[in-house]
């Protein structure tokens, strides 16, 4: 089981960035597939999740409609696309699975990518 993150890097604000995570060995469809991410001295947060069963999303609070999480059963890809990010975005964004969104509980996840946003 592979899971590789890739789409990071670094904006201005009110920038967009589009993550990708392809995925190997699983089925995107077969888990619930989450972002999540982590800043440097802060704890990790659930960015957004796609549900297994029927495709619901679920996002975290500081969400706020900037983000839309979306899968592609096809290619086995899960995506991130993110707008108007602000510098308390900035930091590594994680893909994984877990048996139903929200819960924290990953199964499978990847190394993450870096996303920066400053002036």
């Amino acid at each position: 089981v592979q899971f590789v993150e890739s789409g990071g890097g670094s904006v201005q604000p009110g920038g967009s960035l589009r993550l990708s995570c392809a995925v190997s060995g699983v089925a995107v469809d077969s888990y619930a597939m989450t972002w999540f991410r982590q800043a440097p001295g802060k704890e990790r947060e659930i960015v957004s999740c796609i549900s297994k069963i029927d495709g619901q999303t679920y996002n975290g609070d500081f969400v706020k409609g900037r983000f839309t999480i979306s899968r592609d059963v096809a290619k086995n890809t899960v995506d991130l696309q993110m707008n108007n990010l602000q510098p308390e975005d900035t930091a590594i964004y994680t893909c994984a699975a877990e048996e139903y969104c929200m819960y924290g509980n990953y199964d499978y996840w990847g190394q993450g990518t870096q996303v920066t946003v400053r002036s």
